[in-house]
């Protein structure tokens, strides 16, 4: 989640520069508190210091505080009688992991060893040290290996099976392998010493689940009152922590809104602890406050990221069902951005039900109660659909799932069973301004086409770190099966290369110049600058909806160049898509489409065919002045392109094809994009062309002409009337 694979002392001259007071302070104070904790017997005492809060008590008290389903026995009835296969899915999950085999990521069967190395990096064999957390670099992988692998275990969300596996069954051996092997960690990991204290939110995200644990395993042989005097000074040790190293100006994304709820939690649960006022009260005003900054008005998370943007839902959402729980006062702005954040996911979601790939994705979540992968958002709509009653979200979901269960306990089935399961009121094609997304699609049924273009920013926050070279890029789904997709992550710090790859222009479906990405990667968090997208016109008409766009991104280019890309959409039959490029000299020009993993077929025409799982296909037709030379690209490596993820740490070849030109500027390109259903013909299709020969428009064997021309909104007619143009 977010960044927190930030180096440690990276802050450079010019970001110094622009440091406030207000930071400077702030960021002295957290480098003295790193000097004490190395040097000083402070936490160290606090390790050492027996918590008086009794089991007896946190039993009596604790499950009226906490989520409702976590510690009943109507949960765990609910999911076996209604829910076999995920209750049997829980179950095998869990018998794997008392195998000490562990499927993290895009990774499977992973093995720390026995006892579990805390430390290591299994894919690499790499192991960090053992120091002070302020010693270590998590992005120097030669020293740790990828930080990210090793923090997924110790995020401690497997736990969360182990306990919910009791739950269901009763069997004591869960129980008893989640608190032999907590108790190792607490052994392993004394406070602030390793790679597991140098991430705030790795350290929030592991108390939240450790929280979960308890709860599950609340009534167990193995939740003895050792056991839990030990687990309670680790959790404040965890909160202290966090406390004193929150990433307000570091990382003020997912990681503060993660930490934030980490000390929530805390305060919420363990109330009886002296420090528990005061951290909830800095976690609520934390949340309170990054709501409206994170969460843009039109409801997409500020970071351009569909994986971070279920994060902040998720954060969202158990914020308010446990405040709630609590009696805590929130004020309607949090419930207001909440509700506009579930709007966006509802509009950017594919017809299929999953999102579509938009920036970073580390395929993880907050508290995942069952597997899916991460665009997969069911249990996080459900649980929408449940907390504001909302009949769309219910339609969105397919129903009820298990994060409702455990999340809201018996009430949640009565608030579902109460709404009607409709789609959005919205129109299914719509504009997000802030967000800085298009999307053009047919209706909201299961089999629609769409069409989603980027028109923002790249990325939203300090360092854009986990925002993509994707301006103007576009993603395309027919028939509801997704076609032109994003290309995915794949990895943060392992491979620089392919880091630079996934999150560069190459591998989205855009206008690429000089074989250079819209922006140079400055690490692997970083940009050399940041361009962002203009959208110039936004319309729809009865026949056709319209999207014109341009971005300055090739600005740095000894002779600058200018993109301007205008879509338009005529409903239910195709898209046109023009780009122009505006300069001067001569450039290198690569038109680029990425497919999901099809059968994509390239014509002499230069006509390309995807055929989809369920034999409806997607075309492909380019026309422009300048002769194109189309390829089809899979899997290469050298340069890399026809590759993309869909699991941090997976990769698979998929086709993409680029249409190339060297050609002296203006140039432009218009692309027919259209679904063919597997029993049609597909369209007959020529250009109608100035007299320099530039598209200005197409015309269908049908008789239908598009004209798009130079600028403006383009028209459509059933005959052509423009003698001012020629067929081609």
């Amino acid at each position: 989640m977010g960044g927190s694979l930030r180096g440690r002392g990276t802050v450079n001259l010019e970001r110094v520069r622009q440091m406030g007071f207000e930071e400077l302070v702030f960021r002295g104070r957290q480098e003295a508190a790193k000097w004490l904790d190395r040097t000083g017997p402070r936490s160290r005492a606090a390790w050492r210091t027996r918590d008086r809060l009794s089991l007896d008590y946190f039993r009596a008290t604790g499950p009226g505080r906490f989520f409702a389903g976590a510690a009943t026995t109507w949960t765990p009835e609910r999911i076996s009688e209604q829910m076999p296969t995920v209750r049997a899915e829980i179950v095998a999950e869990a018998e794997v992991l008392l195998a000490g085999q562990f499927d993290l990521l895009g990774f499977r069967a992973l093995s720390f060893g026995n006892p579990i190395d805390w430390h290591l990096d299994p894919v690499s064999g790499r192991r960090a040290p053992l120091v002070h957390w302020s010693r270590l670099n998590p992005l120097d992988f030669s020293r740790v290996g990828d930080s990210k692998v090793v923090w997924e275990l110790n995020r401690h969300q497997w736990m969360l099976r182990l306990g919910q596996a009791y739950r269901l069954t009763g069997d004591e051996r869960y129980a008893a392998a989640a608190a032999r092997r907590l108790c190792h960690w607490i052994t392993c990991n004394p406070p602030g010493i390793g790679i597991n204290w140098a991430s705030s939110l790795e350290v929030s995200l592991r108390l939240i689940a450790w929280c979960w644990c308890l709860f599950l395993i609340a009534d167990a042989q193995a939740l003895t009152p050792e056991f839990f005097a030990v687990v309670l000074v680790s959790i404040r040790a965890h909160a202290r922590h966090i406390e004193r190293y929150l990433s307000y100006y570091r990382s003020p994304n997912t990681h503060l809104t993660g930490e934030a709820l980490g000390l929530f939690y805390v305060g919420q649960v363990f109330r009886e602890w002296r420090q528990a006022a005061r951290w909830s009260s800095l976690g609520t005003r934390i949340l309170i406050a990054e709501c409206e900054r994170q969460i843009l008005p039109d409801g997409v998370y500020f970071e351009q990221s569909a994986g971070y943007q279920r994060y902040t839902l998720e954060i969202y959402l158990q914020f308010l069902i446990l405040a709630s729980r609590n009696g805590v006062f929130l004020p309607a702005k949090v419930t207001h951005r909440t509700a506009r954040m579930i709007d966006a996911v509802l509009a950017l979601r594919c017809p299929d039900g999953s999102m579509p790939q938009i920036g970073d994705g580390d395929s993880g979540s907050l508290v995942p109660f069952e597997r899916r992968a991460q665009n997969d958002l069911r249990g996080v709509l459900a649980t929408a659909a449940a907390v504001f009653q909302r009949g769309d979200c219910v339609w969105a979901s397919g129903g009820a799932a298990t994060d409702v269960l455990w999340l809201l306990g018996s009430g949640a089935p009565r608030r579902l069973d109460t709404l009607r399961a409709a789609p959005p009121s919205a129109p299914p094609s719509g504009l997000l301004p802030q967000g800085g997304y298009a999307v053009m699609r047919s209706n909201w049924r299961s089999d629609a086409q769409m069409l989603m273009i980027d028109v923002g920013p790249l990325g939203g926050s300090q360092t854009a770190g986990h925002g993509h070279a994707d301006l103007l890029s576009v993603q395309c789904a027919a028939f509801g099966e997704p076609f032109l997709i994003d290309a995915g992550t794949y990895g943060y710090t392992g491979d620089s290369h392919a880091r630079s790859f996934f999150r560069g222009t190459a591998a989205h479906s855009t206008v690429m110049v000089d074989n250079q990405p819209q922006s140079l990667p400055a690490g692997p968090f970083r940009w050399s600058a940041r361009p962002r997208a203009s959208l110039r016109d936004w319309r729809r008409t009865e026949a056709l909806i319209f999207a014109e766009a341009e971005h300055h991104a090739y600005e740095y280019l000894p002779d600058p160049v200018v993109h301007r890309r205008r879509i338009v959409y005529v409903p239910d039959k195709y898209w046109i898509i023009i780009d122009d490029l505006e300069g001067s000299g001569k450039h290198r020009i690569d038109l680029r489409f990425q497919f999901a993993p099809l059968d994509v077929r390239l014509d002499l025409d230069l006509t390309a065919r995807a055929r989809g799982r369920s034999g409806h296909s997607l075309i492909l037709r380019p026309f422009a002045a300048k002769g194109l030379t189309g390829t089809v690209h899979l899997g290469e490596m050298n340069p890399m392109q026809g590759w993309i993820s869909r699991e941090y740490g997976h990769r698979l070849p998929a086709p993409l094809v680029s249409y190339g030109v060297q050609s002296t500027l203006p140039l432009r390109i218009a692309t027919l994009v259209a679904p063919v259903h597997r029993f049609e013909q597909e369209p007959d299709v020529s250009a109608v062309l100035k007299p320099t020969g530039e598209p200005v428009g197409l015309a269908f064997v049908t008789g239908e002409q598009l004209i798009f021309g130079d600028g403006g909104l383009p028209s459509l007619s059933d005959h052509g009337r423009h003698h001012l143009y020629r067929r081609g």
